[in-house]
């Protein structure tokens, strides 16, 4: 689907030139800014689309003005659509007052809503979705041209994502997709609807990517898919993940490996093993339970029961003991009863989750729970997420306290902790995904992001650890990441400033890989 439309800012109809105007007509480079809002896959799909605008000759903004700002939106909770429009609803008159400025919308809402975002937002200049991110430089080049907004949905990939070209977030860690798009029908979710049927990347292209990763610096890397551990079902192979999770371990250079997000359905023992075998695979574990309640997890139409995701979690913690387990929970589905929501009570408590992503449920038109009957009353579901909420906080605080004393390697991050600018520590993820906060000893070396750092834990809280190491157990690794980090600052003309912000960049993300609060 492919559609022009006049924009109300002008009433001239020109005919559609392919050539556009190029880049390097402009006295000025133009910037932009790409600002995400859901998934690890819609981050990915923001560093894609930062790529293809630097291939086609636009630059990073330097503050929050910028030339061209692109939305990359997520469709899965109704908020999504109410921050898109309230920020839609910002930029108008900043447009108004910079008639050179272009404003696009692009992934699982525009795929979704379409002409909606048109109507309501007539000073959009561009609507793409999620199977032509590629086509984005294009369109804004026609809409530059043309003086009229430009509206293209594919109802199917027209190139895989991986393929194009790519703008980083992080030099030191990076995320991979190894698939899109989801083979599953749960009733809350429009992802399939939005992201069409499953398709799997070939081995050699997920592993030729993620050794690029490496030779330009990067030590961590996510494998990414909306079901990982389904990967391979397009070529037959029902031990695909657990094979290419091993060869993971095979390139030299590369010290963390995760993915996000399995279905506990079509979790199988050869992952695990190949979890436990594999060094750098890391000791952590994302499990969607979604619901504890059989009931509801039936109606969801997830196709496994409370005791077989609790198996896997003892299976996983029999091989990995270390092992740090989040989850998704959905609170508040359609005819969720008290005796639903106390099963998942018991589920949670049983878990031991180390974070957990909540959600109160959303309905979401176009799935099949949005037509279920027994919606609850927003009273009774947010009572509810509070409850679990404050379940899941306590366990969390709990199974945090067990690291107290314990010696962690942690890569440190580019981000701050909030209150870093008081405490003066910087901040970095141990091995298991957990939150460290930690201090630089007086006389000590300061880390890079991308170094690793092995302190041992003084503080727990539910959220975070601390610490506050002597000189003597202080121990600081250089790494090629560190060093990747020092020549992305001297490209930019930064100086290398431990532990500080990468300065200005074209992407801006919506969402933390893991929750620092569960509500």
């Amino acid at each position: 689907m492919s559609l022009t439309i006049p924009s109300p800012h002008s009433g001239a109809t020109a005919s559609v030139d392919p050539a556009a105007v190029p880049q390097s007509e402009a006295a000025q480079p133009r910037t932009y800014q790409v600002r995400t809002f859901g998934c690890q896959m819609n981050v990915h799909d923001s560093e894609r689309m930062a790529g293809m605008l630097e291939d086609a000759g636009y630059v990073p903004a330097e503050g929050d003005h910028a030339d061209v700002v692109v939305f990359n939106t997520c469709a899965v909770r109704e908020n999504a659509d109410n921050k898109l429009y309230g920020n839609l609803g910002i930029l108008a008159p900043v447009k108004a007052a910079n008639p050179g400025m272009q404003i696009a919308v692009g992934g699982c809402l525009a795929q979704k809503d379409r002409e909606t975002i048109l109507k309501k937002a007539p000073w959009v200049d561009a609507v793409f979705g999620t199977h032509n991110v590629g086509a984005l430089p294009a369109l804004l080049d026609r809409a530059r041209h043309n003086n009229e907004a430009q509206l293209e949905i594919l109802e199917s990939l027209d190139v895989f994502p991986s393929t194009l070209p790519t703008k980083r977030d992080s030099v030191y860690s990076g995320w991979v997709s190894i698939s899109v798009g989801c083979n599953n029908t749960c009733t809350f979710c429009i992802v399939p609807a939005l992201r069409g049927k499953e398709k799997d990347r070939r081995p050699g292209d997920i592993l030729a990517e993620i050794q690029a990763l490496v030779d330009d610096g990067a030590i961590e890397v996510t494998l990414l898919g909306q079901n990982v551990n389904s990967y391979g079902v397009e070529f037959g192979d029902r031990e695909a993940f657990s094979k290419l999770l091993r060869a993971c371990g095979d390139i030299e250079g590369l010290e963390r490996v995760r993915f996000t997000s399995p279905h506990p359905a079509a979790f199988t023992d050869d992952v695990i093993d190949a979890m436990a075998e594999t060094p750098n695979v890391m000791p952590q574990l994302h499990m969607p339970l979604q619901s504890g309640s059989d009931r509801i997890l039936r109606a969801m139409k997830r196709s496994y029961r409370s005791t077989k995701f609790l198996g896997i979690l003892d299976k996983v913690r029999e091989k990995i003991p270390q092992a740090a387990i989040s989850t998704d929970i959905i609170v508040g589905f359609p005819g969720e009863t008290e005796e639903d929501f106390q099963a998942t009570l018991d589920v949670v408590e049983q878990s031991r989750f180390a974070t957990a992503f909540t959600f109160q449920y959303s309905k979401r038109p176009g799935t099949p729970a949005a037509d279920l009957p027994d919606q609850l009353p927003k009273a009774v579901v947010q009572e509810r997420f509070e409850r679990l909420t404050a379940l899941q906080d306590r366990i969390a605080a709990e199974e945090n306290r067990k690291q107290l004393g314990r010696r962690l390697e942690v890569m440190v991050t580019a981000q701050p902790g909030r209150k870093s600018g008081e405490t003066h520590r910087l901040s970095g993820r141990s091995q298991d995904q957990r939150l460290v906060h930690f201090s630089v000893p007086d006389g000590a070396a300061s880390p890079r992001p991308g170094d690793l750092v092995t302190v041992t834990i003084t503080e727990a809280a539910a959220f975070h650890l601390v610490a506050d190491p002597t000189l003597e157990d202080y121990s600081l690794r250089r790494s090629r990441a560190g060093d990747a980090w020092d020549r992305s600052q001297a490209d930019s003309c930064g100086a290398p400033a431990p532990g500080a912000g990468a300065g200005a960049k074209g992407v801006s993300l919506g969402m933390p890989t893991l929750p620092l609060r569960t509500r």
